[in-house]
């Protein structure tokens, strides 16, 4: 899998990956909680960052998909070091700020370590949702080209907010995919592993499609994989995503990450990248170059 790297390639697929991600999540908070045909009523085909949707957000404006994952990264960046206890810490600062949202799950798990100091919530077999694969990406960066270390940080990060066999099993492939794409795989390639996981949980089978894209991670890693393998670029990839409505913040912000890990920056559409916070967008690459520099791999950078 990881026998000959090209060091530069891996680091701009890192950093799309994480450009990819943001980009995902303020595109598609636009047309969350809509429905696929309200969508096309208002629209045509959504594809342009303009903001407002429930949450009244600025054009380019991220929500707690990326937030979540740069509390994750900073805390990494910190600590040179995997902490959960850097990481919960800063969960439990940025829920203190008031941030524009929040999921249940994720609130319940950072208010049980900030009122106990739990980095392990329960087992909980309601606490399928997306909240936990939607900010894996430092975990996936961190611990490249490992895939001991990212089963560990994927699982461990996780369960702060989201003790869950079937949320554990799509963060761990999710994450798989990552390295794979990040390190120059071939879509057949990153296929067979989101086929290794139909196999393992039959309930995560995407084909035929079932067209739903809630909350539930397994609605959404199915929007995500059908999207993702019938794309031909970045654009196509994540506009048939957000385009599904429902949770269209996290299914756009997980498409992104993988289409960006596999197309890199040069497949990212410039417009896009345009309307984003500069200072989100320049935070973000730091910070990928700098997990990747601390990781196994790391090393090599140097």
């Amino acid at each position: 899998m990881f026998n000959s790297y090209n060091l530069d390639e891996i680091r701009d697929r890192g950093r799309a990956a994480f450009v990819g991600m943001a980009i995902g999540d303020a595109l598609g908070a636009t047309v969350e909680f809509m429905t696929a045909p309200e969508i096309a009523a208002k629209y045509g085909i959504f594809r342009d960052i303009i903001g407002g949707g429930w949450l009244r957000l600025k054009p380019g404006q991220v929500t707690d998909d990326t937030e979540m994952a740069l509390c994750i990264a900073r805390a990494i960046v910190k600590s040179q070091a995997w902490s959960l206890e850097a990481i919960a810490a800063n969960f439990a600062a940025w829920l203190k700020s008031r941030p524009v949202d929040c999921g249940d799950t994720c609130r319940k798990g950072i208010r049980s370590y900030m009122l106990h100091g739990t980095l392990e919530t329960p087992l909980n077999e309601w606490d399928a949702g997306n909240g936990a694969a939607m900010r894996i990406l430092p975990a996936v960066l961190f611990s490249l080209p490992d895939e001991q270390l990212l089963k560990k940080y994927a699982i461990e990060q996780a369960h702060i907010t989201h003790n869950n066999p079937v949320s554990d099993a799509a963060c761990v492939c999710l994450g798989q995919m990552l390295h794979l794409a990040i390190c120059g795989a071939e879509k057949s390639r990153l296929r067979r592993q989101a086929d290794g996981l139909v196999a393992r949980f039959p309930t995560f089978a995407f084909e035929p499609y079932r067209g739903l894209a809630t909350g539930y991670v397994v609605d959404t890693m199915q929007t995500v994989f059908h999207w993702f393998f019938r794309g031909k670029s970045f654009e196509e990839c994540l506009t048939g995503t957000v385009n599904q409505g429902a949770d269209a913040d996290t299914t756009g912000a997980i498409c992104g990450m993988l289409a960006g890990a596999y197309y890199g920056m040069d497949g990212i559409p410039r417009r896009w990248i345009k309307k984003m916070d500069k200072a989100v967008i320049a935070e973000i690459e730091q910070l990928a170059d700098k997990l990747l520099e601390a990781c196994p791999l790391g090393g090599n950078y140097r």
